[in-house]
């Protein structure tokens, strides 16, 4: 869309302040270009609408997270739009979601920038005291604008596949006509512009001095932040629903593109969080040095609110806790994953993994992510949940979890949702964090050498590793020596499904693995009866749910193929 006197009255809810150790959530509405160019908070603001764009996933159906499409979760309320996904009425007509459009809005809004808002000088500014730093700023700004746009197509790329690809501010007309390109093309996109921008967008937000921002801050592109998309979209590229052939170079590109994210963290002397939990917890995460060092970059939520823990606090709580939503709650099949704290999964008959006590000696990971029958959470919850049948908040109940589990990971316990003491609590959505390198490193490295105890030419470290680095964190032993290839990959598939439970990774890992039907069909909970004092555990099916080879991919929305007559829907839909 060519945006040239009015854009739109467009909103900027997420403005950059200049002279701030964070983002400042002012609103900026966008005028005729004379106007934008004249001052530099303009421009800033006109920024801020492209990182309104960014994705996460606080309940964007309605509540039910990505999460409920996979084998993490079950949303608890019968209806959800998310159940399209597996029960048949997921179709171009109701393509399930409004990535495309959000993506395009965000990539017209890039090409903009860069075509009309760049190389501006704001003369009237020059005698100010702080002129070369806020010139320094907006120079970095055309760089966080490239950043952003090669973003929002790794995001439409890993969707739809092959997409438009626009790269010059367009009319409606003229980007309607545009036809899609190969995905191969668009990952191509992707790569040149992160390695054409790398060495030229800001290192840190402390080198603005004066108007510097923590040195830290992740909640604007910096170029470890160019390099973590370059490293992600590699290893896309380089799995099998995008390479049928198993291009071992794509492999290579992507072993050693994780490994340069993993190499600039440690120089900057980044590292895991000791502190797990506090990642997801938005008031730990926007400004806590444990986090931080860490987490990579961050989509900052515009708002406080308690709109997610209203979602997903559990039924049945009273008083102060009162308004739990049931939500998006963790399946069986999820909590099977964790390990015992010996490092044996609980299938292994020498775990020690007793089914009638089946929290105990468990990986930790599981009591950070996942709230379980007789836990005492969340604060404002004046008793130990009772998951079970019959109890407070359990089945039953209307919107009780029907998989015997509720959610922790991203939930703020301290929330009080109901009395004099309501709160709300910042919410932070984390894009890229540290451990992902190590496991996506050691995921490229097992697919090029087929072994997970071996490296390449050129390459140090081994997958076993990468993610036994990982699972340190957790307080989870090393791998066993010698897994075969086969056992070493279901290990490093199982390594991600814990690590980043309600990430928004799980979605496209399995598609990206073409191994849907062997995790998304079968969807498991647990039955929980009190008899006397004590309880029985037992596992059940809840949901069966259907998947079609097509389902790889999204269709596009056929709204966009109406309107454009040169768009080819994907296979199948």
């Amino acid at each position: 869309m060519k945006i040239k006197n009015i854009f739109l009255g467009a909103l900027a809810t997420l403005a950059l302040a200049s002279c701030s150790d964070q983002m400042d959530y002012k609103e900026y509405s966008i005028y005729d270009a004379d106007y934008m160019r004249t001052k530099f908070e303009r421009a800033g603001g006109f920024l801020s609408t492209i990182y309104a764009d960014l994705d996460s996933d606080f309940g964007n159906y309605s509540g039910a997270m990505l999460s409920s499409a996979t084998d993490e979760s079950v949303y608890s309320h019968d209806g959800n739009a998310i159940e399209s996904f597996y029960n048949g009425a997921w179709s171009p007509t109701n393509a399930n979601g409004s990535l495309w459009t959000t993506c395009y809005h965000g990539i017209a809004y890039c090409n903009l920038f860069l075509d009309e808002f760049t190389g501006l000088t704001f003369p009237e500014y020059t005698l100010d005291k702080n002129y070369d730093a806020e010139m320094y700023q907006y120079n970095n700004y055309k760089w966080e604008a490239r950043w952003a746009r090669a973003y929002f197509y790794f995001l439409l790329v890993r969707q739809y596949g092959g997409v438009p690809l626009i790269t010059s501010n367009m009319s409606a007309d003229e980007a309607n006509a545009q036809p899609r390109v190969s995905a191969d093309e668009i990952f191509a996109f992707i790569d040149s512009e992160c390695e054409a921008i790398k060495d030229s967008i800001t290192r840190d937000y402390g080198d603005l001095g004066k108007l510097a921002m923590t040195p830290a801050n992740n909640g604007r592109a910096n170029n470890l932040t160019v390099l973590a998309l370059r490293a992600r979209a590699a290893l896309y590229h380089a799995s099998p629903l995008f390479n049928p052939n198993n291009d071992k170079e794509l492999w290579r590109k992507a072993a050693e593109l994780n490994k340069v994210v993993i190499d600039s963290c440690v120089a900057r002397k980044m590292k895991l969080s000791n502190d797990y939990k506090g990642l997801f917890i938005g008031n730990s995460s926007w400004s806590d040095a444990n986090a931080l060092g860490e987490i990579i970059f961050a989509r900052r939520m515009p708002t406080e609110n308690r709109n997610f823990e209203t979602y997903n606090f559990p039924v049945g709580m009273s008083g102060a806790g009162a308004g739990g939503g049931g939500g998006n709650c963790p399946t069986q099949n999820l909590v099977d994953a964790y390990e015992m704290t010996n490092g044996k999964l609980i299938s292994d008959p020498e775990s020690g993994y007793d089914p009638q006590n089946p929290y105990a000696n468990r990986d930790k990971r599981l009591a950070l992510t996942v709230a379980c029958n007789g836990d005492a959470w969340p604060n404002a919850n004046t008793i130990p949940l009772e998951t079970f049948v019959g109890g407070v908040n359990g089945l039953p109940t209307a919107f009780a979890t029907p998989t015997g589990y509720y959610l922790k990971k991203y939930v703020t316990e301290s929330v009080q949702t109901a009395g004099n003491g309501a709160n709300t609590c910042k919410h932070v959505w984390v894009t890229f964090r540290l451990a992902e390198f190590y496991l996506n490193y050691a995921e490229a490295m097992l697919n090029l050498t087929g072994d997970g105890y071996q490296t390449a030419q050129g390459f140090v470290m081994t997958p076993a590793a990468a993610v036994n680095i990982v699972r340190k964190r957790a307080g989870q032993p090393n791998l066993p020596e010698g897994l075969d290839a086969g056992t070493f990959k279901s290990r490093l598939e199982n390594e991600r499904f814990v690590e980043f439970a309600f990430e928004g990774h799980r979605f496209f890992d399995v598609r990206r693995w073409k191994e849907a039907p062997q995790y998304f069909t079968n969807i498991r909970g647990m039955e929980i009866n009190k008899v006397g004092e004590g309880f029985t555990y037992t596992p059940k099916t809840v949901q069966t749910r259907q998947w079609n080879d097509k389902m790889y991919l999204f269709p596009i929305p056929q709204s966009e193929i109406l309107k454009s007559g040169a768009l080819e829907q994907n296979p199948g839909w």
